[in-house]
């Protein structure tokens, strides 16, 4: 807003500006003009009425027989002579052609060759004025020109500055007192986490940000009550589902068939899984566990010695050792996802950290078939899978991507899917050191 103040200041300064100088070139040209056509038009009377005839050596106004300008390389003027030839059209004295010549030297200097005495530069330039007067010679006469003056400018830059101190600085000002409740409310929505505490603001300003403030302290205060209700349905929906899921794993415990028991208790247990990963999927936005420091190192291989202990091919790759601040319990999830669809759809799985400047990545290998390239992507949407048989010995449900992803996200990383030149997927979690 104040940029373009300042741009309509200087565009208006801009204007005024070329005014006065068309004005003051116009008055420059009549002054210069006026007075020789009011001399040329006296002098041409004087002669008519036999009290003085013009010669070619004496008078201000004179009569030569050819343009003593033409050989000179003076300086021209043509709007002299347009302006020159209105005025003596104006007092009725028809003329033929106009030479102008802009000159350093003595108003009483005649036109034509300079003495001696003329050739020192004086202070001041005169225009030699040379008029045609069909079958009678040429009309000369000297006239001072006056030159440019650079007061105007300095004065026009000095009305500008004062225009942009008086009116410029107020605007600044001004704007600056009703942006600065907009930018508090800027950082208050950026800062704002459900839960947290939040960031006490005033509302002060023009009218509607004062409204816009208020409305949005009550917008935040209505978003952390619903999500704190949310909070609770998925405890109390975690709750109520857990028990009777509890209830048959113990049931099922009479069942004599020893395959059926095992499939049972099997599908109990995906369906533990699942809720949790559902729950841990609505939750992400609220953790309520707190972000501490965490050697990565020793996280990853915990989590790999638990796949070892189930009996899977999951190896980890030592490295460097390396310290980062997030959620343990989160990570240890997302991991975990990770490392389950390496084993699921690619065998085995290798895992390995490695730190890179500013980031660190957890990289989980397989050997298995891939995904195309196309659809790298769509397998981190909620409930997408690519086999569609929706099979429980092919996989879960396809929460274990979007979970993982999920939480690296919320500790300011994020999980990506790469096919392996020698065959087999690459999963990546990265994160910011």
């Amino acid at each position: 807003m104040a940029l373009l103040i300042a741009l309509a200041l200087f565009v208006a300064q801009a204007i005024n500006f070329g005014l006065v100088l068309r004005d003051r070139a116009q008055f420059r040209l009549e002054q210069a003009t006026r007075p020789v056509a009011v001399r040329i038009a006296d002098a041409l009377d004087r002669e008519v009425q036999g009290k003085r005839a013009l010669a070619p050596d004496r008078g201000r106004v004179r009569r030569l027989p050819v343009d003593p300008i033409a050989a000179t390389p003076a300086e021209r003027h043509p709007e002299v002579a347009t302006e020159l030839r209105r005025q003596l059209a104006e007092l009725g004295i028809r003329v033929g052609r106009i030479d102008t010549g802009l000159r350093t030297g003595d108003l009483d200097a005649p036109p034509g060759p300079r003495p001696e005495r003329f050739r020192d530069p004086p202070s001041f330039e005169t225009l030699l004025i040379a008029i045609e007067q069909p079958g009678r010679g040429w009309l000369t006469i000297v006239a001072p020109w006056p030159r440019p003056e650079k007061r105007i400018f300095w004065a026009l830059v000095g009305q500008t500055l004062i225009l942009y101190i008086v009116v410029l600085l107020p605007v600044l000002w001004a704007v600056r007192r009703m942006l600065r409740p907009l930018r508090d409310l800027t950082r208050a929505a950026e800062q704002f986490r459900p839960g947290a505490q939040p960031v006490p603001l005033s509302a002060e300003g023009p009218e509607d940000v004062a409204a816009l403030i208020t409305a949005f302290h009550r917008l935040s205060l209505r978003v952390s009550g619903m999500l704190d209700e949310k909070d609770r349905m998925l405890g109390a929906i975690g709750h109520d589902l857990r028990t009777p899921l509890a209830a048959l794993r113990v049931r099922i415990e009479s069942v004599e068939d020893e395959t059926d028991r095992q499939r049972m208790a099997e599908t109990i247990a995906e369906m533990n899984r699942t809720l949790d990963d559902i729950l841990s999927l609505a939750r992400l936005g609220r953790p309520s566990e707190p972000r501490i420091e965490v050697d990565l190192g020793a996280l990853v291989d915990a989590v790999v010695e638990d796949f070892r202990d189930l009996g899977a091919p999951v190896d980890y790759v030592e490295g460097n050792r390396v310290t980062l601040r997030l959620r343990p319990s989160l990570m240890r999830r997302a991991v975990r996802n990770l490392i389950e669809n390496a084993v699921k759809y690619g065998v085995s799985a290798t895992v390995r950290i490695a730190p890179a400047g500013g980031q660190v990545a957890i990289l989980v290998e397989d050997r298995g078939p891939g995904i195309p390239a196309d659809r790298l992507e769509d397998v981190f949407d909620p409930f997408t899978r690519l086999e569609h048989s929706r099979n429980r010995d092919t996989g879960g449900i396809g929460l274990g991507l979007a979970l993982a992803r999920a939480i690296a996200n919320e500790a300011g990383g994020e999980v990506t899917l790469a096919n392996r030149p020698d065959g087999g997927l690459v999963a990546t979690i990265i994160l910011p050191r």
